[in-house]
């Protein structure tokens, strides 16, 4: 096992200078050598009808043994009658979509919302990189990136605009929204239940020291911002508060070059003893947050959301809610047929072992092995990084499961130098459990991601003029369409804007 000591005093001092997490990276080290040889992959497309995945793109009612359905629902001690709410074939509880939203809604007591906030919004405004997703669509929306692109750099992605408007302007920032949403499903339960005391969808968040002090600053912006601050004082939720933690980084690792076994990167930039910090993935948020996803299970908080806040789409589903609480699983997991812009991300896979997961595309799955599947007429089903975590399960287990989450390391070579990142992955935490829920929702509904700024103006009504333009090939002018529609639908049901469309 190694420790600080193994280390010379100005590597120490530097990295500790950087905000690096040197036990952690230790630690991690430790687990690299530790873990066995990676096998030859036998990973898979599941088959599209698979009995696992469970439909919620076509608004099917659920279907479950009535008597475990009773039980489930005396368990939960909410008002909620199953035989005036549920229809009854046989032994069959058959419930519709609206009154599953309803059992979703009571549950809101019992239900945290909580957001990865990732780093700044370089990477996501770089121009080679947006440029690489359609080139003819990047030149016609050139002038709009260009100008949203100066405006975003360097700050934290979340706070930057979830959409733009036809005439090029800005539109709301992701959290924003984000907070005008939960807040709109707060005004719903105190409008369904006459309840206007109990507390009810704390938000939550991870972070990183550079966007920590950059958050906290935009969250005092947006406690009087008019989108939400009248909906704080009516249902007295004020998500501006969050709990949550910030992210160390971790320290780069030796290229695989240097041989194994792999240690801390020291060269920098070319200068001795010069560290680099990245950052871990958001698979670390089991260590990270762990303090708060035990403070939420002692308030009497059962469930837990959890998602990018790049993904308009992440919003509270009651009825995700309602399945997940009746089912007794351990969590639920986000997935939507995958299109030609889900490129930076996972797909659902099985293991040789039978059990499902999640690979994330050139780490845990390589592009060649996905392209070989989908060759042979399966189809992809993309994480949607939306999950929903039964505390009862998650809180007993969050040790274990920082350790037990495989640690993907890949080769970088860039200006810094050759070396490695270390990075766990939040959604291969599905591979562990037992009792996973996974569900197929609508991209256009709940799978509005922008990894690039060039995803996020697609989405937006400035992105109509792709339709009108000869420049523009089919396949993208469908695309754009297909998420156009869909950010217009949330901005309507999900956010209550109608007017900025």
């Amino acid at each position: 096992m190694r420790s600080l000591s193994d280390l010379g005093p100005e590597l120490a001092a530097d990295l500790r200078a950087k905000d690096v997490d040197v036990a952690r990276t230790l630690s991690v080290l430790d687990l690299l050598e530790a873990a066995p040889p990676p096998a030859s992959s036998t990973l898979r497309l599941p088959a599209q009808d698979d009995r696992r995945v469970r439909d919620r793109e076509t608004g099917m009612p659920l279907r479950m043994p009535f008597d475990e359905a009773k039980r489930a629902i005396d368990a939960l001690d909410v008002p909620f009658d199953l035989d005036f709410h549920a229809e009854r074939e046989g032994d069959e509880a058959v419930i519709q979509e609206k009154e599953l939203e309803r059992l979703g809604i009571l549950l809101f007591p019992r239900l945290a919302y909580g957001v990865l906030n990732g780093g700044s919004a370089t990477s996501y405004a770089d121009e080679k990189k947006n440029s690489e997703l359609d080139p003819a669509a990047f030149d016609l929306l050139g002038g709009e990136f260009s100008r949203a692109a100066a405006a975003f750099r360097d700050r934290p992605k979340g706070t930057t605009s979830a959409f733009f408007r036809k005439d090029g302007s800005g539109g709301p920032s992701f959290l924003l929204l984000k907070m005008r949403a939960l807040l709109l499903r707060a005004l719903q339960y105190r409008n369904l239940t006459g309840d206007h005391s109990t507390a009810l969808l704390p938000f939550f968040q991870m972070t990183s020291p550079a966007t920590e002090a950059a958050l906290r600053e935009s969250y005092r912006e947006y406690r009087n911002d008019p989108l939400i601050a009248p909906l704080v004082e009516m249902t007295g939720v004020d998500p501006t508060e969050p709990l949550g933690a910030v992210q160390p980084m971790l320290a780069a690792l030796t290229h695989s070059e240097q041989g194994l076994p792999r240690g801390i990167f020291d060269r920098a930039w070319g200068k001795a003893n010069s560290g680099l910090a990245l950052p871990g993935g958001h698979g670390e948020n089991f260590r990270v947050l762990a303090g708060a996803y035990r403070a939420l299970r002692d308030r009497g908080v059962r469930w837990a959301y959890l998602g990018n806040v790049d993904n308009s789409g992440y919003t509270i589903d009651p009825v995700s809610v309602a399945m997940l609480a009746l089912s007794g699983a351990d969590a639920s997991f986000e997935f939507s047929w995958k299109t030609r812009v889900d490129v930076k991300g996972g797909v659902l896979v099985e293991g040789g072992d039978g059990k499902l997961s999640v690979a994330d595309i050139g780490q845990a799955l390589s592009r060649e092995d996905l392209d070989r599947e989908e060759a042979s007429g399966k189809r992809a089903l993309f994480n949607c990084a939306t999950g929903l975590f039964d505390l009862d399960w998650l809180v007993p287990r969050l040790d274990s499961i920082a350790d037990a989450l495989p640690i993907r390391v890949s080769d970088q070579d860039k200006e810094a130098g050759r070396y490695a990142q270390a990075e766990q992955t939040t959604w291969e935490v599905l591979g562990l459990m037992e009792k996973p829920l996974v569900l197929a929702v609508a991209k256009a509904r709940r799978f509005v991601a922008a990894k690039t700024l060039m995803e996020t103006l697609l989405a937006s009504p400035v992105a109509v003029k792709l339709q009108y333009s000869a420049g523009a090939g089919a396949g993208i002018k469908a695309v754009s369409a297909g998420l156009r529609a869909g950010m217009n639908q949330l901005l309507k049901t999900e956010y209550g804007l109608e007017e900025e469309n």
